[in-house]
C-alpha cells in the first residue's frame, strides 16, 4: 500500500504535460506540410526517367515523409491525438 500511495503523492506533485508544439500552430503547419507533399508529387511526376533513379527515389522518400508528417498534424488539430 506503500508504494501506491508514493505513487500517487508522485504524480501529484509533477507538472502538467504541455506540448512541444502550441495546438493552434498545428492546422498551419499540417497546410504546409501537405501542400509541400503535393507540390513534390507533381514534381516527381515530371521527373524524366533515369537509369538509377536516384533523384526519384529523394523527391520520393521526402514526398512521403513530408506526407506523414502533415496526416499526422492534421489529425491532432482536429482532436484525434496519434
Amino acid at each position: 500500500m506503500d508504494d501506491y500511495g508514493a505513487t500517487q503523492a508522485l504524480h501529484k506533485s509533477l507538472p502538467p504535460f504541455s506540448p512541444y508544439v502550441s495546438a493552434t500552430l498545428l492546422p498551419h503547419i499540417a497546410l504546409v506540410l501537405l501542400v509541400s507533399t503535393f507540390a513534390l508529387a507533381f514534381y516527381f511526376s515530371t521527373l524524366p526517367k533515369d537509369k538509377i533513379p536516384v533523384r526519384e527515389t529523394a523527391v520520393a522518400s521526402l514526398a512521403s515523409v513530408l506526407g506523414g508528417f502533415g496526416v499526422v498534424a492534421l489529425f491532432c488539430s482536429a482532436g484525434v491525438n496519434v
